[in-house]
């Protein structure tokens, strides 16, 4: 699996949290999508690497600004004794 992280400018509130969230939802197949305007990212959990040129195109569509892209491998967190 793959963690991908978005830097995005213009995230102000929970609201624009949830539309980035659905965006990605709805145009892209991903395990789990988490937003935060405090810290100005996006966190995608995915089986394969997205397509970076749709992403941003997706997103440019919402009127936030993708700053930065970063991937690398996810492992899932293991509870003791599992």
């Amino acid at each position: 699996m793959i963690k991908t992280v978005l830097k995005i400018d213009g995230m102000s509130c929970g609201m624009c949290e949830s539309h980035i969230n659905d965006v990605i939802r709805r145009e892209f197949k991903v395990k789990k999508v988490s937003s935060s305007h405090k810290k100005g990212e996006t966190v995608i959990i995915s089986d394969d690497s997205m397509d970076y040129s749709k992403l941003k195109n997706e997103i440019d569509k919402t009127g936030y600004d993708i700053l930065e892209i970063t991937e690398e491998p996810y492992e899932k967190k293991r509870l003791f004794g599992k």
